[in-house]
């Protein structure tokens, strides 16, 4: 899919995480090597509960979130963990898409790797430092 196809229908849950597994696949191997055991999930919307702990007040205002410890937090104790999970929120994806213009495929990656970059441990302000200094 090269992200400029028009579609008869909003794409499903299927092509927003295809999208997703491409860009996981195109990332160095350094950083691929450590998300084998993070769970990508497409929903349509937020849960209440999660826009509420989050302070948002629309699920249309969330694309994506990550959900585990980051790395540089673990332990070799930890155990009986749920596994780190990266949720992509198809509905509010095509809100965006469809306001901005931004290619498709482009907007997935783009929310993709922030959600990445909160498993590293980064924070949305130094990705917004990352971002305006050219590093995405």
């Amino acid at each position: 899919m090269s992200g400029q196809e028009r579609f008869a229908a909003a794409p499903d849950a299927a092509a927003i995480e295809a999208i997703a597994r491409a860009t996981i696949a195109r990332l160095p191997a350094a950083f691929a090597a450590h998300l084998g055991d993070v769970v990508l999930q497409v929903e349509e919307f937020a849960d209440d509960e999660t826009l509420a702990e989050l302070g948002v007040d629309h699920p249309l205002d969330l694309s994506g979130l990550y959900h585990g410890r980051p790395i540089g937090e673990k332990s070799s104790m930890d155990t009986g963990a749920l596994p780190d999970r990266i949720f992509l929120y198809r509905r509010a994806i095509l809100e965006e898409w469809v306001e901005t213009g931004v290619r498709l495929d482009d907007l997935v990656a783009h929310v993709t790797i922030h959600e990445i970059g909160h498993h590293f441990g980064l924070s949305d302000e130094d990705m917004h430092a990352l971002e305006e200094s050219g590093g995405s």
